[in-house]
């Protein structure tokens, strides 16, 4: 006679009140900055028309996209680490896993066509604008979240059929799958072959889409004469390929493996990076790396 397991306990970072201080206190400073980051870059695209073109359409929809990313994590993480918030419910628990695996899906699909964009920039400038159309930007931003958020689907799903029997302590801040598949006293093998599966059509994939539009972008810009002409055509997608560097390095580290038999304190350590700094970086790399939206600023 087992018994099903509710609520897990979510343990944090472990240590004195005051270190969990400081870190509530650089959790919550970040938060804000990303928030106002992220919006800012929202609100200054929509209100300057110089910047109504697919890349800023696109860098509008990486924004927004941020915002929920953060949100859905670190409010809940300062919870966890002052006390007041450290337990979850079951559904909860598999309903922030499925928001989060989404908007982290969809975010690769958001970047691949980005790194399009980028190609079709640099590699047709003279076909740009019939090419990259307001038409097919809106059709490409509306297969990113709906491919994000179906890829996620069944993953979530299989991680919602699994049986929890105790203990009921999560060594995170955060539901992730690993934590989910280490406390499971069912069959885990369906869920981490979907895991793997679902990785490698939502990163692998998107980040090949991503890197041959690189070696198109590098070897054109290469055969560009001028060198201001090539420090011009470099500076259109460098913001990018920095964000790109950053996201996928981390993302693979978490998701694309066979087993999910890794250190949970390496993996929470890689889930802060990318999910609380990265969000942070975002609108920074692209404000200081763009002319054109230091100009609007």
């Amino acid at each position: 006679n087992g018994t099903r397991v509710e609520e897990f306990i979510l343990l944090g970072f472990p240590g004195t009140w005051h270190s969990r201080i400081s870190l509530v206190v650089i959790f919550a400073l970040t938060y804000s900055l990303t928030l106002i980051g992220n919006a800012s870059i929202i609100a200054l695209v929509w209100t300057n028309r110089n910047l109504h073109t697919p890349m800023y359409f696109f860098l509008c929809n990486l924004s927004f996209l941020e915002i929920w990313y953060t949100t859905g994590v670190v409010p809940k993480a300062i919870g966890v680490m002052l006390g007041t918030s450290q337990t979850i419910s079951f559904r909860v628990c598999i309903l922030q896993l499925f928001f989060l695996l989404s908007l982290g899906s969809t975010e690769c699909f958001l970047l691949a066509v980005m790194a399009y964009d980028r190609y079709v920039a640099i590699c047709y400038p003279l076909r740009y604008s019939s090419l990259m159309n307001s038409v097919l930007s809106v059709q490409l931003v509306l297969s990113s979240w709906l491919g994000g958020f179906l890829a996620i689907s069944l993953l979530a799903f299989l991680t919602s059929r699994l049986t929890f029997c105790g203990p009921d302590v999560i060594n995170h801040f955060l539901c992730d799958i690993d934590s989910c598949l280490a406390l499971s006293c069912s069959d885990t093998w369906p869920v981490e072959l979907a895991t793997f599966l679902v990785s490698i059509i939502v990163v692998v994939a998107s980040c090949v889409v991503t890197l041959v539009s690189y070696v198109y972008i590098i070897s054109s810009i290469l055969k560009i004469k001028s060198a201001h002409g090539r420090k011009k055509a470099f500076s259109t997608c460098s913001a990018h390929l920095s964000v790109v560097t950053i996201w996928y390095g981390s993302t693979m580290f978490l998701y694309v493996k066979p087993s999910a038999q890794n250190s949970l304190d390496l993996n929470k350590l890689v889930n802060t990076f990318n999910t609380v700094v990265t969000p942070l970086l975002n609108p920074f790399i692209y404000t200081l790396r763009n002319k054109e939206v230091k100009k609007a600023l």
